[in-house]
């Protein structure tokens, strides 16, 4: 079979050779089940929470020439960044005869294996959030003491010292100072934009200026000494660059050159996208919209051929769907079945073990410390400012290598591979209790449970991934007629209301 790897890394969290590491697990995968790998697609420092991928979509695209079968990926959190995303894109995948493979999950094709798979991508998912908030956590401490919180947005202008500070950088900051004067003065952006290119002067990231980055600087209340963080600001806790004079000039300027922005239109979120088919002609169904002469929106789900007059199906409500669907699919997680879930789960990843690449990173970061310790040791020894100012930086560097390496070995920390059946047992009685108005939990449930949806205009059929033999589950959509669940030679019987 023919298989093109995608591999990706973010900039604030993985390094470079990931990638590398990426594409070695892939490729040993592929030998090992006798895969041919046809091709690579490589986004470099792009966030999975980022669904601006140049590489990824380009390699959706590719699936429709039908050159290869599968996509292979290190893990599946590399594949796409929610379970949202993730049921959109292999949906067109699968249109296209391609499934997405895991080198690093061992994970059946089958309903089973879809179960499993969207178990370990929604806990990946949640790990992730929960990481999140430690980082936030460690941001905020650094916030209250006015201290750079690191990343990539160290404005133009300044430095940080050794206790990550804010120091004015004397060779950036009259870049700045002539940015303000030539706008106060009546330049336009592109005046400006010209201006500083031409010159060849470079943003804080080393790139050309465009009219975004130059909006940014002027908004930048940095420069008259005002830390910002979370839209709480603290004035003169940090060196400024620009005088209140100049920097209230500027924002007059823009206010009157601000036009209105666009009004932003809510767009509902349709969760049984790629799971909803018609059950009569079985193509996809999808969300639909009209408004009424009042101005009142209305959601609903209708068959793709029905909408070509190809078919008789009836749309039918997208709020009346979800609550059924939502609330019968929460009814399937008994004791029994999220015992069984837990098993198939750690019967699938059971293979699989992160201690070799925590251990690989905890040796990394320790060397990154002592660098770091004998740098501080030779500057506390050294007498010449220049050479002083030369460590200092590569201090800095070091620094971002090793918050690196420790976000990394975090994530890895966080894997579900490192969980026990138990903890599988926990997540799932606690989605079990969740809050069914809540938009994540429901996204949850839907993606992890559901197989299938088959849409009639008085009744459909679920299909869960908890069937062992993917028996079919019947809910009638008349009211007050029951519902009957076969699940494990029991039968239960629960009235069902539309």
């Amino acid at each position: 079979m023919n298989v093109v790897i995608y591999a990706r890394y973010s900039s604030h969290s993985q390094t470079e050779q990931s990638i590398e590491g990426q594409l070695k697990e892939c490729y040993d995968y592929a030998k090992r089940n006798e895969y041919t790998v046809i091709g690579e697609y490589i986004d470099r420092a792009i966030t999975g929470t980022s669904d601006n991928r140049p590489e990824f979509k380009k390699m959706i695209e590719d699936s429709s020439k039908k050159q290869f079968s599968g996509v292979l990926v290190y893990q599946l959190d590399r594949f796409a960044r929610n379970r949202f995303d993730s049921a959109t894109y292999k949906s067109k995948l699968k249109k296209n005869g391609v499934r997405v493979l895991s080198a690093r999950e061992n994970i059946s094709d089958d309903a089973s294996g879809i179960l499993v798979e969207g178990l370990l991508e929604s806990m990946a998912e949640y790990y992730s959030a929960e990481l999140s908030q430690k980082i936030k956590r460690g941001m905020e401490i650094n916030a209250s003491k006015f201290m750079h919180i690191g990343g990539n947005n160290l404005s133009l202008g300044f430095t940080v010292d050794e206790n990550k500070m804010y120091q004015i950088d004397e060779e950036t900051a009259p870049i700045v100072k002539k940015i303000f004067e030539l706008y106060v003065d009546g330049k336009t952006m592109a005046d400006i934009i010209r201006y500083l290119n031409d010159h060849g002067l470079r943003t804080s990231r080393g790139g050309e200026f465009n009219k975004n980055s130059i909006r940014k600087i002027l908004l930048n209340k940095r420069y008259i000494g005002t830390y910002v963080y979370k839209d709480e600001e603290t004035p003169n806790v940090i060196p400024r660059i620009i005088d209140d004079n100049t920097f209230n000039k500027a924002q007059d300027k823009m206010n009157k050159n601000k036009k209105a922005p666009a009004r932003a239109r809510a767009r509902a979120e349709y969760l049984l996208t790629t799971k909803l088919f018609c059950g009569y002609c079985k193509e996809m169904m999808t969300g639909v919209s009209s408004t009424s002469h009042t101005g009142k929106k209305y959601n609903y789900y209708s068959c793709k051929n029905a909408i070509k007059k190809e078919c008789h199906k009836q749309k039918i409500s997208k709020n009346k769907i979800e609550e059924i669907v939502l609330l019968e699919t929460r009814k399937i997680l008994t004791d029994k079945n999220i015992e069984m879930i837990a098993k198939q789960t750690m019967k699938a990843v059971n293979s699989s073990s992160n201690n070799e690449v925590i251990k690989k990173l905890e040796k990394e970061i320790m060397q990154t410390q002592k660098k770091i310790e004998n740098l501080v040791k030779a500057v506390s020894e050294c007498e010449l400012e220049t050479v002083r100012k030369s460590l200092y930086l590569e201090i800095q560097n070091l620094e971002k290598i090793k918050l690196t390496l420790e976000y990394e070995k975090s994530e890895e920390e966080g894997n579900i591979f490192n969980l026990d059946e138990e903890h599988i047992i926990f997540f799932l009685t606690k989605m079990r209790d969740g809050d069914i108005d809540d938009i994540r939990y429901q996204r949850m449930l839907i993606n992890i449970l559901v197989n299938k949806i088959y849409l009639y205009d008085d009744n459909m059929i679920i299909v869960y991934n908890t069937q062992d033999s993917n028996k079919e589950i019947t809910i009638d959509l008349e009211e007050n007629i029951e519902k009957v669940l076969l699940k494990g030679g029991e039968l239960h019987h629960i009235d069902c209301k539309l």
